[in-house]
């Protein structure tokens, strides 16, 4: 005996020897036969009736090791008690009928098997079937008089088709392996007619039963669509998969205006390459938003209602590849933009690319901050997509400044920028030994003043003061009345 004493103590192990209280060992007069039985009393158990022996009650003696008890065993004729009910059948509700087994509503005892093959013969269960291990020969056979039919033509059903590396997204040039699989219905005498969507097409003889794959290879992005029809003279099923066969992502970038008015509309851009069209999935983060937006589209056009910094996030996902950009847009009520040009011969070196805008920025940026006294950080330049090669600047106002100031201190700045512009003070080194002139656009007006903040409190005085001398006109009226 072994356990624990108590619940904090370690293993006991208590060895209790009973051999001093038995005197001998038993003999065969010390045991007894004993016949098993169930308890309804019946002695056949699984088709065989066994006897055993046991020591006597009376017996004070020890069995040893080499005791066996089993003594006798003997098959027995087959009862009704020794079947059940087959596949498909169950027990009648009825009392008077509660042995026999009855077709289920769903089951067609007559329907062939999923396996049987045209010229084979195949037997219909009479709704019994023998308890599995049961031995029981002879006396009662409820699985007798099998009724045998021949396999008729089955119609195909159940195809699938499948891809082995179980990936619908490839990438050109490599290879696919196709698995085309059948639940049901003939295979000798079915024709398999396999399209592959891209123009290769066709006609196989026993092709799920030899379990031979297909092999493809698709040269150029797209989606295909893969089919596989089985047809015999009973009937047919078709099996469609769609496959996507697109480059692996190698580039993504956001563009976007980093500067904004407040509840202006922007347009968010995701430039990728290769450019898979109808094929990549884009996933557009605002601020701190954990709820991505979805689109097909590689563009967004969204506003925002805060002024401050808004992050924006965007993920490309197509096939197996997804790549990730993103950019800080800064949102403002008030700042100006001066539209910029520049020398045409600047335009054979454009390429046209974010990184190249961006530097190009920074240079004309980091100049007219150079040439004015002007804080690098309230200047912007963006470089338009595009040709001819444009630029917006803007001008930003200091967060700290007070805002009675602002208006006179903006506007002077732009005054100096302007300045520096018109007497073609700014201008860098082009590569190729040309020098760059930035100059101001050709617009009606110089210059833009964005956000809404002044007029929409000029509109709201304007509404106040209105409502003031209407009210005083009508005390005025009252009281000479």
């Amino acid at each position: 005996v072994f356990g624990h004493i108590s619940y904090r103590s370690d293993w006991e192990l208590v060895k209790v020897d009973f051999r001093p209280s038995f005197p001998r060992e038993c003999t065969d007069d010390d045991y007894e036969s004993w016949e098993l039985t169930n308890l309804q009393g019946d002695r056949c158990i699984m088709g065989q009736q066994r006897s055993f022996r046991k020591r006597k009650i009376s017996s004070w003696c020890i069995k040893g090791r080499s005791f066996t008890s089993a003594l006798t065993s003997r098959v027995c004729e087959c009862a009704n008690s020794d079947f059940l009910c087959d596949y498909g059948f169950e027990r009648s509700a009825l009392k008077s009928e509660s042995s026999k087994c009855f077709a289920d509503f769903w089951f067609n005892p007559e329907a062939p098997p999923e396996d049987c093959v045209l010229g084979q013969a195949y037997s219909s269960s009479t709704g019994y079937r023998k308890v599995v291990s049961n031995v029981c020969e002879g006396g009662v056979d409820l699985q007798q008089n099998l009724a045998q039919h021949m396999c008729p033509l089955i119609a195909p059903k159940g195809l699938q088709i499948s891809i082995r590396e179980e990936s619908l997204a490839v990438k050109p040039g490599e290879d696919v392996t196709f698995i085309v699989r059948q639940e049901q219905g003939d295979v000798l005498n079915t024709k398999y007619q396999v399209d592959l969507g891209d123009g290769f097409k066709a006609i196989y003889v026993n092709l799920t039963m030899t379990g031979e794959p297909i092999r493809h290879r698709y040269e150029n992005p797209g989606i295909y669509r893969v089919s596989v029809k089985a047809e015999n003279v009973a009937g047919h099923d078709e099996a469609v998969v769609f496959i996507q066969v697109n480059s692996p992502l190698q580039a993504l970038n956001l563009e976007v205006v980093p500067v904004i008015g407040r509840n202006q509309e922007v347009n968010l851009t995701a430039i990728i390459l290769p450019k898979n069209p109808n094929l990549t999935v884009f996933y557009w983060w605002i601020g701190n938003k954990l709820q991505p937006l979805l689109t097909l589209e590689s563009f967004l056009v969204t506003k925002f209602a805060e002024t401050g910094d808004v992050r924006i996030t965007v993920q490309a996902s197509c096939g197996s590849s997804m790549l990730q950009d993103s950019k800080v847009v800064h949102v403002f009520d008030h700042f100006h933009v001066l539209p910029l040009k520049f020398t045409k011969h600047l335009d054979a070196y454009n390429p046209d690319i974010p990184e190249w805008r961006e530097d190009v920025g920074r240079v004309v940026t980091r100049l007219l901050a150079k040439e004015t006294n002007i804080p690098e950080e309230t200047l912007l330049t963006v470089v338009k997509p595009g040709l001819p090669t444009t630029a917006d600047l803007h001008v930003l106002l200091p967060v700290k400044q007070p805002k009675r100031k602002r208006s006179v201190t903006s506007l002077k700045r732009i005054e100096a920028i302007k300045q520096a512009l018109n007497a073609h003070n700014i201008s860098f080194f082009l590569r190729g030994g040309y020098w760059v002139l930035v100059t101001l656009a050709d617009s009606d007006s110089d210059s833009q003043r964005i956000g809404g903040g002044s007029g929409y409190w000029a509109i709201v005085v304007l509404f106040v003061i209105c409502l003031v001398a209407v009210g005083a006109f009508i005390l005025y009226k009252f009281k000479r009345q």
